[in-house]
């Protein structure tokens, strides 16, 4: 189905084209064509290793339909003359057919990032198409932001925007008095990109995978993923209103989580890992709010049927369900000429604990941003600390962007993990990198 939803989508642009909004010729009036450029080289500080040798082009292209209606099509070509993030052309299994990437080779794979129509009906905003939902408003770590499948090909250290994986989505926006409700159908089954075995950030920690007895046979099999156009469809709604100073919203999702469960199964012949995604309720908000100078703001959800690896030899499958609610908290501070300061306290709490699970009950991570602005805005400076309480490991993430031309961005960064090397972050101890990059925009 949704092989076919993408010609629908066009041609009915093409035909609205041909009407009002168009000239006499059917072609549209207002059309825009932009892009972005960008290179960047990352060399990894342990071993010196060219990490990252990327070159991307991103065009984008917008068209008014008619006085109430735009077409938006971003893509994306990106080569990557190393070929240490994802190694060869994965196979994609987790994403559904149209929200494939198209492989050229080794190095170089073509995407569709987002394609959508904007229009109104009545009161009523309607965005269909290939989109981003972004829900939530945390630095660095998802709570609500959950909507979107992410690719951890560059783990966490990419930006949200580039990194969360659109999907095809129907996105009603409907005023309700004085608040705002959104509801979503999203008919998408594409979920997490996981890098495979050999990837630069591939996933070791035992948070993560399960950890099998040595000289044990093991039969892997590739995440089954659900493929059902309408009874494996994710829904959502969010309710968005401002009461006595406070921006508050009420979140409320039924969709399957992106990273799949991974069971066990034990024989006399060996260890059998099989994969599958599992359906959750997510129920929660979101709250900000200014006083003077600071900004209070935080999120909360609580998840049903999540499921946590164990290490209880007795567990027959190697996983336990539970519920888990997670909150951040964050304070920001703009009281200081061309300085914002943030910090984030983040935790998740498993509802029915158990023994023998590998996670602690509670996992805590703090954040702490600090930014400065230099040469009238146009230097920026900015550092991002994530460390976890439980495992004392983190991430450093540094970084100084210079507008040199207003289309024109020079980039530096850096990238630092520490800690235990079974924590989240400390299994890439040995990915630490340094980078910079050139964006050119016109």
């Amino acid at each position: 189905m949704l092989r076919i939803m993408t010609p629908i989508l066009l041609t009915g642009a093409l035909t609205v084209a041909g009407g009002a909004g168009a000239n006499a010729d059917g072609v549209v009036d207002s059309f825009e064509l932009s892009g972005v450029f960008e290179s960047e080289l990352a060399i990894g500080t342990a071993t010196a290793n060219v990490q990252e040798a990327r070159i991307a082009f991103t065009p984008e292209i917008g068209a008014d339909l008619t006085d109430s209606t735009r077409l938006t099509v971003i893509g994306r070509l990106r080569v990557d003359i190393v070929d240490e993030l994802e190694p060869g052309q994965p196979e994609e299994h987790n994403r559904s057919a149209f929200s494939q990437r198209q492989f050229v080779n080794d190095h170089v794979d073509l995407e569709l990032r987002e394609a959508y129509i904007d229009t109104e009906i009545g009161r009523t905003f309607l965005r269909v198409g290939k989109q981003q939902l972004v829900w939530g408003q945390a630095d660095g770590i998802k709570v609500l932001d959950v909507l979107n499948p992410q690719s951890f090909r560059e783990f966490i250290l990419d930006d949200f925007e580039d990194s969360r994986i659109p999907l095809w989505t129907v996105n009603a926006e409907i005023p309700v008095g004085e608040a705002m409700l959104q509801l979503l159908w999203i008919p998408d089954q594409t979920y997490d990109d996981i890098p495979e075995s050999g990837a630069a950030f591939a996933f070791t920690s035992t948070l993560i995978v399960p950890e099998l007895p040595p000289g044990v046979p093991v039969t892997d099999s590739r995440p089954q993923r659900p493929d059902d156009f309408l009874a494996d469809s994710d829904v959502g709604a969010k309710l968005s209103v401002f009461v006595g100073g406070w921006d508050v919203t009420l979140n409320y999702a039924y969709h399957y989580f992106d990273r799949p469960v991974v069971r066990r199964e034990i024989s006399t012949t060996g260890i059998a890992i099989q994969q599958h995604y599992e359906r959750t309720h997510l129920l929660g908000g979101t709250f900000s709010n200014v006083f003077g100078n600071f900004i209070l703001r935080g999120e909360v959800g609580f998840s049903t049927d999540r499921y946590f690896l164990t290490n209880d030899i007795t567990d027959t499958d190697g996983v336990t369900r539970t519920g888990e609610m997670s909150y951040v908290l964050g304070l920001d501070y703009q009281g200081w000429r061309d300085w914002f300061i943030s910090a984030q306290l983040f935790q998740s709490i498993i509802a029915d604990p158990v023994p023998g699970l590998v996670r602690d009950d509670v996992d805590t991570t703090v954040t702490f941003l600090i930014r400065r602005d230099f040469m009238n805005d146009s230097l920026q400076a900015e550092a991002l600390l994530i460390k976890s309480l439980n495992q004392s490991d983190g991430v450093l993430q540094a970084s100084l962007n210079y507008e040199w031309r207003t289309n024109i961005r020079l980039k530096l960064g850096a990238d630092f993990f520490f800690g235990n090397s079974l924590g989240l972050f400390g299994q890439f101890n040995e990915k630490d990198r340094i980078s910079m990059g050139i964006e050119f925009g016109f």
